[in-house]
């Protein structure tokens, strides 16, 4: 057996393949994560963090510190589990699995494990001691009765649910219910412990003991919010109970006092300077940062664009505040009429805000690109620039398609380089059709306020060219980072979107089958076989129905650093570099280039490619949780819009079908509710899950995915964010073709 002083020499800080990464964390480094993990495999047993400081020879108050929040973040990560014994031990056992708890409504739960694969079912009785998005250790227990896995409860790693956002209630004892509708347990108030709170008001409650199998989790008010129908309530909701970062931290806030509203000269230094080229900003009417512009000029041999982007990376540096706060919030959040930015004001609005007339520090992107469209070549540099105009989509389309005169008068000086723009667009949008990027016609909407915030209407919102024009150049300048990225060799962190699962495809294709059509590509189709389809239903009144069951078959969107591809827009590898100010994997795209351009090597780069699979994780559940938050928002002032609509009556489509009932998009309104089952008539109706349909037994009638019906609103609850319909008549397929027509003719309006 090998002596511990041999096992110590082959596994010391010099020998450590990531010396150089943590040399840059710390001034006296410490073992990296592997290191660890590699001298615990190699020790054959579980070690103390004594026992691991000693091994690599670390023996000051900085380096001891710095092993034990590195040998906690491993634990929490699920890379070790500290025993019983106060020892660190491998996660090696094939049926242990480490994940995040998703929590149900109903009581129950799943644990989403790291690794990606499938969930795991955790009954009720398992969900007892854990609240949603809690870290957990399970072991596979068997199959449940609809034959999925089911998982035990073997560790719980990490607590995140430290305060609840809900409705105080008093019913012979004190509690609150979360607004949270993933938390299915009530958190109880002792009494003495509820200070102002009223019952029916909105608070925030302290978790002081979490639960436990056999008992509630149980807290304290500490924040009460207001009346549950205040302007803005919803929105106050919302963050606390999705845990949205939304203060700015007191170390933050010291580090940017240093920051002026101008840029330094110093920093405008050794940069290219593209201040007397034409770039241009074009957003939306309602943008409040400009984080890309663009410019191209006719060459040769087609164009060269250039895509600039604000130089977020310039002002926010690894591991300080600024960037600890970014991390942490991932992304902005954007609700109806406020954002809460991912960076301050400082920055998201002034330096790293590309405004007309002033100095702006860039990270560019240069393409050359043929007369088909087809980039050939790329280049990234560090600039400094000063846009010539910010523009909107609407002036931009005006300009471009509608000919405005006086607008074009009034840009004269630039009406040249956009009409330039236009025509690589037009080029590039060939070559995109070409390769079988997806278009789906999906319809958004705005929400227009009237007084007191409340909603005034709610209005579809319809892509011109001028949004086509800067989506396609953002893509460019996306697909050229990733492949600059992979080129160097450098970590980094992609923009993932698989193909529909084997499951998925099954049902897509089986689908298909009923309505006469047919997929391409067999076990394996391309995203051309899917625009292919969308051609070919064009003209047929389902084709909404098709084009919506098309788009539930694919995988949610997600960042890794491992290359996936990107299955909507045809592409092998696709990151995320044109929005650093509000997406930080856009951050740590911009970090990696700017290491390449520095002619650092790939293994001096601050992070490893396990970092950036935690980063990767870390990103996209932000990212889940921002849009379930916005989500619940904009159902919730749905609601308050319908509450005074009882009793009215609307046309609208189907636009998901269930096993309890169907759901159905008002028109005019773009609002959804239910019709229940119940609310059928006299006929047993059965779930097709395959069609989607609902099929009457006695009366044979059908209601599907895309059909026109005519409801009545009878109920709106906003403590569940729900709202009900009762069925008036399922219209005709004419009616149903006519209103389609009208609604077309509405956006060519708009």
């Amino acid at each position: 057996m090998p002596s511990k002083s041999k096992k110590v020499a082959d596994f010391t800080l010099t020998h450590d393949p990531y010396a150089e990464r943590e040399a840059e964390k710390y001034q006296r480094p410490i073992p990296s994560r592997e290191l660890i993990l590699q001298y615990i495999e190699h020790a054959g047993k579980p070690l103390k963090r004594a026992e691991i400081a000693e091994a690599f020879a670390l023996s000051d108050d900085e380096q001891l510190e710095a092993l034990r929040r590195r040998l906690r973040a491993m634990e929490r990560d699920g890379q070790l589990l500290f025993n019983r014994g106060q020892k660190y031990c491998l996660v090696n056992n094939k049926d242990l699995i480490v994940g995040r708890i998703l929590g149900h409504p109903d009581g129950y739960g799943f644990l989403r494990p790291d690794d990606g694969s499938d969930d795991l079912y955790l009954s009720p009785r398992e969900m007892n001691a854990l609240l949603h998005n809690d870290r957990a250790m399970v072991r596979i227990a068997g199959l449940d009765k609809k034959g999925r896995r089911e998982g035990a409860v073997v560790e719980i790693l990490e607590r995140n649910t430290q305060q609840v956002v809900g409705r105080f209630v008093k019913d012979g004892f004190f509690y609150v219910v979360p607004d949270n509708k993933n938390i299915a347990q009530s958190v109880l108030i002792s009494q003495g412990h509820f200070g102002a709170a009223k019952p029916g008001q909105i608070v925030i409650a302290e978790i002081l003991e979490q639960p436990t199998k056999v008992r509630q989790p149980i807290g304290r008010v500490i924040e009460v919010l207001g009346d549950h129908l205040a302007p803005g309530m919803e929105i106050e909701m919302a963050i606390r109970s999705y845990g949205l970062p939304y203060q700015w931290p007191e170390a933050l806030l010291e580090e940017i006092q240093s920051f002026s509203e101008e840029v330094p000269e110093a920093a405008k230094q050794n940069r290219v300077d593209l201040r007397n080229t034409p770039l241009v900003t074009i957003d939306g009417e309602d943008a409040r940062d400009f984080d890309d512009a663009v410019f191209c000029k006719k060459t040769s041999k087609g164009w060269k664009l250039l895509v600039a982007i604000a130089d977020v990376s310039h002002y926010v540096q690894v591991s300080t505040a600024l960037d600890q706060e970014a991390k942490n919030r991932s992304t902005s959040v954007y609700f109806p009429e406020k954002v809460i930015p991912m960076l301050p004001e400082i920055l998201s609005n002034g330096l790293c805000s590309l405004n007309p007339h002033v100095d702006r520090l860039c990270m560019v992107c240069e393409l050359l690109i043929d007369g088909q469209g087809h980039v050939v070549r790329s280049s990234f540099f560090e600039g400094v620039m000063r846009s010539h105009a910010r523009l909107t989509y609407t002036e931009v389309s005006k300009m471009l398609v509608e000919n405005d005169k006086a607008l074009s008068n009034k840009h004269k000086v630039l009406l040249p380089h956009l009409k330039e723009l236009y025509a690589l667009y037009q080029a590039m949008r060939l070559s995109r059709e070409e390769r079988g990027a997806m278009d789906f016609d999906t319809q958004e909407t705005r929400i227009i306020f009237g007084k007191e915030r409340k909603i005034d209407r709610i209005v579809p919102l319809v892509r011109n060219d001028a949004h086509k024009l800067i989506e396609e150049f953002m893509i460019a300048a996306n697909m050229a980072a990733a492949r600059f990225l992979n080129k160097k060799k450098i970590p980094k962190l992609l923009r993932i979107h698989e193909g529909p699962s084997a499951d998925k495809l099954l049902a897509l294709q089986t689908f298909l089958g009923e309505v006469g059509l047919k997929l391409g590509g067999g076990l394996k189709p391309t995203p051309l076989d899917y625009m292919h389809l969308m051609q070919s239903i064009k003209e047929r009144s389902d084709a909404h129905l098709i084009q919506t069951v098309l788009l539930r078959s694919m995988s949610q969107a997600v960042y890794s650093p491992d290359i996936k591809g990107h299955f909507g827009l045809a592409l092998e590898e696709y990151a995320h570099f044109t929005s650093p100010i509000r997406r930080y994997p856009d951050l740590l795209v911009h970090r990696g280039i700017r290491h390449a351009l520095q002619g650092k090597k790939p293994e001096s780069f601050v992070y490893s490619h396990p970092d950036m699979v935690l980063l990767g994780e870390h990103c996209s559940a932000n990212e889940r949780r921002a849009d379930d938050a916005t989500r619940d928002v904009v159902l919730w002032l749905k609601c308050e819009y319908m509450m005074d609509k009882i009793g009215e009556e609307f046309s609208g489509l189907i636009s998901a079908v269930t096993s309890f009932g169907f759901f159905v998009e008002l028109e005019e309104i773009y609002v959804e509710g239910l019709v229940h089952i119940s609310n059928l008539g006299q006929d047993y109706f059965h779930f097709d899950p395959v069609s989607r349909q609902l099929r009457g037994e006695r009366t044979n009638t059908v209601f599907r995915l895309g059909d026109s019906v005519k409801i009545q609103v009878v109920r709106v609850d906003l403590d569940e964010k729900k709202i009900d319909f009762e069925l008036i008549q399922k219209r005709s397929a004419a009616a149903k073709t006519k209103s389609r027509s009208r609604s077309r003719q509405r956006k060519k309006k708009t």
